[in-house]
């Protein structure tokens, strides 16, 4: 039945003001019947991880891989990009389901930038001294191309959530893994707190304390976007509130960084 008709039978009989109201309702939730979840579907990026991202460890690191050789000649990849290339950003709703968006988009763009310079051993084989990897051009959203530096530095950063580092993913070993699944801005705060959650725990790569020598050992993401985490008092303010897992680290332990390994994040 459609919304002429039903508002029709549910008028029959009725005064005009409550015929009125009856009708603005139906209104509204037909809308939100029609209108997608999402602005973009991002269904295509969680087939494509589902099927190519599992457990790895290289160099005593444990971390998740992501099957490049899969994809190199992936419709399903070509036609992900194509959408994103067509998409106008302008149609995302909210602050979270834009975070969400561009955090897709950033891993997506990386994991482009490796399959289509294969075969590279870092992601930074891609770029050179003068242009680096993170300034070559990435992908196109709405027709527009950017770099992964313009979305972290322009759109996600000055949004100022500092979860956002260990969202996005340099395709490399000492990164934050790479979410198994897409990020949405219903599920984002959960997915952010999970993926930090994880990161740290991560002895190698994310968080060590050492209790005797009063000391955190912490990835240099810390030390990198050291502004984007005062708000939180710092990394060690960041560590000991809700979101950084409440981990109850004195103030007056020192702070050292631990090696960051470059290398692809490959399957092993």
């Amino acid at each position: 039945m459609n919304l002429g008709k039903l508002t029709a039978l549910m008028a029959a009989g009725q005064p005009r003001t409550k015929r009125c109201w009856q009708a603005s309702v139906i209104a509204v939730l037909f809308l939100s019947w029609c209108l997608p979840l999402y602005a973009f579907d991002f269904s295509q990026w969680d087939a494509i991880l589902n099927k190519n991202t599992r457990p790895s460890n290289y160099e005593g690191i444990g971390y998740t891989g992501f099957d490049y050789a899969a994809i190199l000649k992936s419709r399903e990849f070509d036609k992900l990009v194509g959408s994103l290339e067509s998409f106008s950003p302008e149609e995302l709703r909210g602050r979270e389901e834009t975070m969400a968006f561009w955090i897709n988009v950033y891993n997506i763009f990386a994991v482009r930038l490796v399959r289509d310079h294969c075969p590279v051993i870092c992601i930074k084989e891609v770029g050179n001294f003068i242009s680096p990897v993170w300034a070559v051009p990435a992908g196109k959203v709405g027709g527009k191309m950017y770099s992964l530096k313009d979305i972290e530095h322009k759109i996600l950063r000055p949004m100022n959530e500092p979860a956002i580092h260990f969202a996005i993913v340099c395709a490399s070993v000492s990164c934050p893994d790479l979410r198994p699944k897409a990020y949405t801005a219903a599920a984002l705060k959960d997915q952010l707190k999970s993926q930090i959650n994880r990161f740290l725990e991560n002895r190698e790569k994310g968080m060590r304390v050492d209790r005797e020598k009063k000391t955190v050992h912490l990835s240099k993401i810390f030390d990198w976007y050291e502004d984007d985490f005062k708000e939180a008092g710092g990394g060690i303010g960041f560590l000991n509130s809700e979101l950084g897992g409440n981990r109850n680290i004195p103030r007056d332990y020192a702070i050292k960084y631990l090696p960051y390994n470059w290398d692809l994040n490959s399957v092993r």
